[in-house]
């Protein structure tokens, strides 16, 4: 038995959480395959075989387990130089992005070729975009049908497939067996999310890999929030969202344990009836924003050893990259927070919620407004977009990355190049380094940005020069970014 096979094995008999949703195994007299956490039951090695994603181990034939759910594994947030492309590449499919784009106009994003993007997702992980693709999809559409009362026909647009008879024919070619039998076949033994308080919502599970200190996450993303449309209200965060012509509100809070009483490491995400069409991307949009793909594990382990850094982590360990549900939103914020204040930023940012963003009614007090509309920005006038109460020049920055944005010249998603956003954004007046690098961060996920302008991080590595800064934090790649977190925390105290 070979090494590797050997640690997937223990990975697998001692249900390690820290190769969820990067290990899956298929048990070969049943056909099924499962998460390492899975605890049905424990397979003979002779029955087993490895795979490094879930789209693998459908193509090898293997269905689904309705027990531990593949649909809800974590994603892969590894990155390293040698795969950069494929692991780009795979962030922006399993956030939906060929569902709305082909392969070309993909590859553009990165300034590759098609063919470049399908060679280098067949070498990274043996399957191409739209294997990769089809089995996400086909994942969520599972999802929706454990966890929603969705009409097939229904889940067939939201995940997709287009129409009722395109979803039946990938179900029975990849899982032998139509949706609605999937459904009545789902065991009675699975939790269900018990009901919410609100009328007219939907509930979902979203998985993560342990730890997460929810605490620590929601202080930063408070402290940060654009006042009218996030909130933080006891363990829960809140916010308004508007996908297309779809529009509503989102509550995120922890799953909490099982009807044994064992904690399950999985957020519950509660959205507005109205989502309901656009329901996939919202979650794939929280999964961003609570960077629930990250292997906290590995990341602090690689950090710790910097004295710099031992004692934030211990206080937090497990703390995520926070990412942007909206991505003109925090663009937006990360200008106006230049040369300013945290608080300074945010009552900047309820100004502009207050004159650009459109209201809306919500069960939340302090949920009364949608994020700042990019087209009533780029309608607006220089001064009108000053008048909030900043300077014209960064109005006048405000607007053009709007109307870049509006065009599609700036592409902002998770996942995205960070070399090539970070160019384009520097060729607008007003926007700096700080802001490129807090771009990349937050939204464009890029686990090794590092905003080297930074006062606060400044201060604490007591270095004012890049060259002296990027030096010192050379050790901490590829996770700059979660140590720049992790820095700003212990400036928090």
């Amino acid at each position: 038995m070979g090494t590797k096979t050997a640690n997937h094995y223990a990975a697998i008999t001692s249900n390690d959480a820290g190769v969820d949703g990067r290990l899956f195994v298929g048990i070969k007299p049943t056909g099924i395959y499962c998460r390492p956490i899975c605890h049905k039951h424990t397979p003979k090695l002779e029955d087993c075989a490895f795979y490094f994603h879930a789209a693998a181990a459908e193509k090898a034939g293997f269905s689904p387990c309705l027990i531990c759910r593949p649909e809800l594994a974590p994603g892969d947030a590894k990155v390293n130089a040698k795969s950069k492309l494929a692991r780009l590449v795979l962030r922006r499919i399993e956030d939906g992005a060929l569902n709305a784009k082909t392969i070309e106009s993909l590859a553009s994003e990165f300034g590759v070729y098609a063919g470049d993007i399908r060679r280098a997702t067949v070498q990274e992980f043996g399957l191409t975009p739209v294997e990769i693709a089809r089995t996400q999809n086909l994942l969520y559409a599972k999802q929706l049908l454990t966890e929603t009362d969705f009409s097939v026909s229904d889940i067939a647009e939201v995940t997709g497939f287009g129409d009722e008879p395109g979803l039946v024919r990938q179900f029975r070619s990849n899982y032998r067996l139509s949706p609605s039998a999937l459904r009545r076949n789902i065991s009675s033994s699975l939790e269900r999310l018990a009901p919410t308080s609100f009328p007219e919502t939907i509930s979902f599970r979203v998985d993560y890999r342990p730890p997460l200190p929810w605490k620590t996450l929601l202080m930063f993303l408070g402290d940060r929030a654009m006042p009218g449309v996030e909130a933080v209200h006891e363990d829960t965060y809140l916010r308004t969202v508007q996908v297309g012509s779809s529009a509503g509100w989102i509550a995120v809070m922890p799953l909490g344990c099982s009807e044994h009483s064992s904690p399950i490491n999985a957020l519950r995400v509660v959205m507005s009836d109205t989502l309901r069409p656009v329901c996939v991307t919202v979650l794939t949009r929280i999964k961003t924003l609570f960077d629930t793909r990250a292997n906290t594990v590995e990341i602090d382990a690689h950090l710790i050893t910097d004295p710099l850094l031992t004692e934030s982590i211990k206080n937090h360990c497990g703390m995520r990259l926070p990412g942007a549900y909206d991505s003109f939103e925090l663009l937006l914020r990360a200008i106006l927070g230049q040369q300013v204040s945290v608080k300074g930023a945010t009552t900047l940012a309820g100004r502009m919620v207050q004159t650009f963003g459109k209201p809306i009614c919500t069960p939340w007090p302090k949920l009364t407004r949608l994020s700042p509309d990019v087209r009533r920005i780029v309608g607006a006038t220089v001064d009108q977009v000053a008048g909030i109460g900043m300077p014209k020049k960064r109005a006048e920055a405000i607007r053009t990355v709007a109307k870049a944005v509006l065009t599609g010249d700036l592409a902002l998603v998770p996942g995205g190049d960070p070399d090539i956003v970070r160019d384009q954004l520097l060729e607008f007046p007003g926007i700096g380094e700080w802001t490129a690098s807090y771009v990349a961060m937050r939204v464009l996920a890029w686990p090794d940005a590092f905003p080297i302008g930074d006062l606060g991080l400044k201060k604490i590595l007591n270095m004012t020069r890049p060259s002296d800064i990027l030096a010192r934090t050379n050790a901490w790649k590829p996770w700059r970014a979660y140590a720049a977190i992790y820095l700003w925390l212990s400036l928090s105290g």
